[in-house]
């Protein structure tokens, strides 16, 4: 584990940046920033644009490790450069921002009251990519929707921590 991200994690300040859209997001997103579909073919083009678009984010001077503590990337976003650097390696070394990854693959149908995560294929390769990318986290999400029987018998299963992964952040949204 690198000391120096549990560290700023652990007594940092600061909020952390969600800059993990997927494929199903991004198409509302770039519209947000001015681009609409049909400036962009593929899936290649579009991750391209957004990518763009997060380096520009990221690249900005108030964007720094004095306001942020921590930004969480898509998986497509990890495995790109920004300034000729892994984009992980960048936020750190750079910016003085702890990198996460959202490993999640979007919510399940709602059931019982409760939307919990989509099944997660390939998780250990995942993981062993995530810190060969320096990556310091994980992200996931489940949602409650509804109190009592229902939704307050859903479980929220983490992933455990192992000595080589990064550690696992699993969020869980309720709403009464």
């Amino acid at each position: 584990m690198d000391v120096g991200k549990y560290d700023k994690v652990r007594a940092g300040t600061g909020f952390i940046a969600a800059l993990d859209q997927s494929g199903g997001s991004t198409p509302k997103a770039l519209k947000l920033y001015g681009i609409n579909e049909d400036a962009y073919s593929s899936g290649e083009e579009m991750f391209g644009l957004v990518h763009k678009m997060r380096t520009r984010i990221i690249t900005s001077p108030s964007f720094d490790g004095d306001r942020i503590l921590g930004a969480i990337l898509f998986e497509d976003t990890m495995d790109r450069d920004i300034g000729g650097m892994p984009t992980g390696d960048y936020l750190w070394k750079v910016k003085d921002i702890v990198p996460f990854l959202k490993i999640d693959k979007g919510l399940a149908e709602e059931t019982h009251g409760a939307q919990v995560m989509k099944p997660l294929p390939d998780l250990d390769n995942l993981l062993e990519r995530a810190v060969s990318k320096h990556m310091f986290g994980t992200k996931m999400r489940s949602f409650i929707r509804l109190p009592g029987e229902g939704g307050g018998r859903c479980r929220c299963a983490a992933v455990r921590d192992r000595s080589a992964d990064p550690p696992v952040r699993a969020g869980t949204h309720c709403r009464a």
